[in-house]
């Protein structure tokens, strides 16, 4: 499995907080939480299958080691951004390159065990979870934790979720800690059917992820997508 660090009880925003989120070190806190994920894959040349979902679910869990190339957007009552991503994720250590077109140039969220570091042009930021991060530098908080499980397709385990199905069993909608995450579009990577866009939302946060690269790296067959990602992206907010 991979490492999650310890989430909040939900997500919330303080009455005062001490950064406005649109400042260049909210936004990218917020896109690092999205740990996602751009453009849109190429449409694979075999059709899900109904009963794809239900066959791979034990590689689905087992999946702990992958690389996710793509856009994010972002949107609130106040504005909306959007940015590229690249993460990298492994059991005990993630890292997410954060680059886009709101001026804040390159920045680094990096997770250990016990430990969460952001490295951008301001300087560099820890924290002992990622939630604890953005508390410390937003005065708000969201459920970082549970994104490694969503961005599979997968519940967070240990918490309540409601979950439909679309036609072929696979997941449409799923509600966990009062987020709804609607899944639009799959692509098959490395014998597996992963998510290829995702829209997420909590009161008046919108994000949207869009997958341009799945790279699953350490299947249980050894199996991995070397598949070349498209440079055309799209994830408005």
């Amino acid at each position: 499995m991979p490492y999650s660090f310890p989430a909040t009880e939900s997500p919330y925003r303080a009455a005062t907080p001490r950064t406005r989120w649109w400042q260049p070190l909210g936004t990218l806190l917020v896109v690092a939480w999205l740990a996602g994920c751009a453009g849109q894959a190429p449409a694979p040349d075999v059709p899900r299958q109904p009963d794809d979902w239900q066959r791979q679910q034990d590689d689905l869990v087992a999946l702990d080691t992958w690389q996710v190339a793509g856009k994010v957007g972002l949107r609130t009552a106040e504005d909306s951004r959007s940015a590229n991503l690249d993460w990298s994720q492994a059991p005990d250590h993630y890292r997410m390159l954060i680059s886009g077109p709101f001026g804040a140039g390159r920045s680094v969220l990096e997770g250990k065990q016990g430990r969460v570091s952001l490295t951008t042009g301001d300087g560099r930021f820890e924290a002992s979870s990622p939630e604890a991060l953005m508390q410390q530098q937003l005065g708000w908080s969201l459920p970082i934790s549970s994104l490694d499980y969503w961005v599979r397709g997968l519940p967070a385990p240990h918490r309540a979720h409601d979950q439909t199905q679309d036609e072929l069993g696979f997941p449409k909608t799923l509600q966990q800690d009062g987020w709804n995450i609607r899944y639009r579009d799959w692509t098959y990577a490395g014998s597996l059917w992963l998510p290829s866009r995702l829209v997420m939302t909590y009161d008046d946060i919108r994000a949207t992820l869009v997958v341009n690269q799945w790279q699953p790296e350490a299947m249980p067959d050894g199996a991995s997508n070397d598949t070349p990602s498209p440079t055309s992206s799209d994830a408005a907010p």
